[in-house]
């Protein structure tokens, strides 16, 4: 290619300004629950990020990628290797500006919705409205609605067992500290699983349904002998008690939040990494080898690029999207922000057995309006709610009206 230089020069950049809009927008989503309720500090988020979303994305963001991500563009109809090239540029700078805007309102957009968006409308300008397999598209629109709706109610039931278990007890702490690692075994089982669905399906461990469950289970019951010796330890606070009569209670919760937010972002960085890199690598697989393929290769540097991408996003812009769930749509204290995250963990593998398509980013909005709803619907912030559904409808249309203008002028000035 005449401009390929030119063309992997460009890839990079919008690929790194693309992961850095997922690490402001899909992992501050993540830690957002954690943070709200008091179990971890802003800088302790970006730490656990760090870590965790960086190892994912490299130790298990996988070999290869499907050069068109979603199978939204039927890649049929791709006449020519530059015009897909055109294509994917246009498509990651239109979801790094649409995330860079919803990350600074403090939007919880879903960024493999952005990408989507984005690849539709290069496909309807570039390739035609029957390149789109629009049947995909019906399926991502009908998980705006699934996706919160399981997670609101598998969170408003957890919360209601704890209330009913725990909180409305004559002896609140002693029954958190009976029941606590009752939950530590049902988290351990779901992350195990959300882990090995979401976390580790790159590393071809070739596990069966039932062996992963198994496995899960037996997971499950290492961490909750582990909990269990944790939660042992936990003294009352009479102190902390006077000013609010479950505090002591959120004490036995907090370190649970703590090992869900590090285990989702594990997951969450092998497995929507390639939201940010899937396109940057498709461009510098056409450019190695002049022809467009169905997969393309993800070396250990793109990876690389991806993980600090969304690091440097969480810690420069992540706060504003982490204060929205976390503070603004309810109030969470620990036992509500566990509550969110394992509802949100428990609909992520429900969605991966069942094969739905549905973002992880309304899995936890529906979650956190779940944990509010047991409190009744005066204890969600309906405004705020209003203003998030809003921005999840208009990110299909924007990111492909961007993504349509930047198709047209990359095309013009190297066509």
């Amino acid at each position: 290619m005449e401009y390929a230089s030119v063309f992997v020069t460009l890839a990079v950049i919008f690929g790194l300004y693309m992961t850095w809009g997922v690490g402001a927008n899909d992992v501050a989503n993540a830690m957002g629950t954690s943070v709200g309720s008091g179990a971890i500090t802003v800088k302790k988020a970006i730490l656990i990020a760090a870590v965790f979303e960086f190892a994912g994305a490299v130790l298990a963001g996988g070999h290869v990628t499907g050069t068109i991500r979603k199978g939204i563009i039927d890649a049929s109809f791709v006449p020519s290797a530059d015009i897909l090239v055109y294509g994917m540029l246009a498509s990651l700078l239109a979801a790094g500006v649409w995330l860079m805007v919803a990350s600074y309102f403090g939007w919880p957009v879903s960024t493999t919705h952005t990408i989507v968006g984005s690849l539709i409308g290069f496909g309807v300008v570039g390739l035609g409205p029957e390149a789109i397999v629009w049947a995909k598209v019906g399926e991502i629109v009908a998980s705006w609605l699934i996706s919160p709706l399981i997670g609101a109610t598998l969170a408003f039931l957890l919360t209601m067992s704890i209330r009913k278990l725990i909180l409305d007890t004559d002896n609140p702490f002693e029954n958190a500290k009976k029941w606590g690692p009752v939950y530590v075994f049902l988290m351990g089982v779901l992350i195990a699983l959300v882990t090995m669905f979401k976390g580790l399906k790159h590393l071809n461990m070739d596990l069966s349904g039932g062996q992963s469950f198994i496995l899960a289970l037996v997971l499950g019951g290492i961490i909750a002998v582990f909990g269990w010796i944790l939660i042992r330890r936990i003294e009352i606070d009479h102190e902390a008690n006077r000013d609010f009569h479950y505090a002591s209670v959120e004490r036995v919760f907090a370190p649970l939040c703590v090992f869900t937010a590090c285990s989702m972002a594990f997951a969450h960085g092998s497995n929507d990494v390639a939201n940010g890199i899937g396109p940057l690598a498709a461009v510098v697989s056409i450019v190695e080898s002049g022809e467009v393929s169905q997969e393309s290769a993800l070396p250990l540097w793109i990876l690389v690029l991806g993980g600090i991408g969304i690091v440097i996003g969480l810690a420069t812009l992540g706060y504003r999207v982490m204060k929205t769930i976390g503070h603004k749509i309810t109030e969470l204290t620990p036992t509500r922000g566990f509550c969110a995250e394992l509802a949100a963990a428990g609909t992520v593998v429900m969605a991966s057995r069942l094969g739905l398509p549905v973002s992880t980013t309304h899995i936890i909005v529906g979650s956190v309006m779940g944990v509010g709803l047991a409190r009744g619907i005066a204890a969600i912030d309906l405004r705020v709610v209003t203003g998030i559904v809003t921005s999840w409808i208009v990110t299909l249309p924007i990111g492909a009206a961007l993504a349509s203008f930047f198709f047209f002028f990359f095309k013009g000035v190297f066509g």
